[in-house]
């Protein structure tokens, strides 16, 4: 990371501060950020998703990782399947209260990782399958201390202690495979970067698959 992006990110008092430069990062405005590879943006995956993604982070969420719903053959022609899903820390109980409401509304899946003392801690959800059904990445789960550490290195003391001890959603659409970008749309309307429209016949609440059992992928 440059002088001049650890100064930024150093810089940062507030969540909302945090929030702001994460989504300069998003938009490939900031060439780096902490925990992640030095002068290295959002996977080309991710890149359709930047405007809600953005959206979030300016409307108090800090987007932490996320990924498309995506289906096919992977570099080594081997099946695979893949949720969409985002990881957000939210600092603030209204907020955190929205979020979690317009995702159970909606029929996606919630996992909540509270960093409190005597928060709770929630089972992580597979999002990506291969071929043989095996689960292969997982988003939610807890973070350890050292890997938090590392996420947020070079953070102001009093707003590390803030994030470090914040409440971590990730919130998993139940299908895999393209269709589960409906997800964006709802986030979408969290965020009041889309309004709903009666003429438009897309609900994006609509569900044909219920969400899973974790256990089982």
């Amino acid at each position: 990371m440059s002088r001049a992006d650890r100064r930024r990110w150093r810089s940062a008092r507030t969540t909302s501060d945090l929030g702001e430069l994460m989504a300069l990062w998003l938009e490939g405005k900031i060439a780096s950020r902490p925990g992640y590879q030095p002068r290295c943006g959002p996977e080309g995956e991710t890149a359709h998703l930047v405007p809600t993604l953005t959206a979030l982070c300016r409307a108090g969420y800090v987007t932490t990782q996320s990924q498309p719903g995506l289906a096919g053959t992977g570099a080594d022609g081997s099946r695979w399947d893949q949720r969409a899903a985002v990881e957000l820390v939210v600092t603030d109980a209204a907020l955190l209260h929205r979020l979690v409401d317009t995702a159970h509304a909606a029929g996606l899946i919630v996992r909540i990782n509270d960093y409190r003392p005597g928060g709770v801690q929630e089972h992580p959800v597979v999002t990506t399958r291969d071929g043989d059904g095996e689960g292969v990445t997982a988003f939610g789960g807890r973070i350890t201390r050292a890997d938090m550490a590392i996420q947020w290195a070079g953070l102001d003391r009093d707003l590390y202690r803030t994030v470090s001890t914040g409440t971590y959603v990730s919130i998993i659409a139940p299908e895999y495979g393209g269709a589960g970008d409906r997800m964006w749309d709802v986030l979408d309307f969290l965020t009041g970067r889309r309004r709903h429209d009666p003429a438009d016949p897309v609900d994006p609440w609509a569900s044909r698959t219920q969400p899973t059992d974790p256990a089982r992928g």
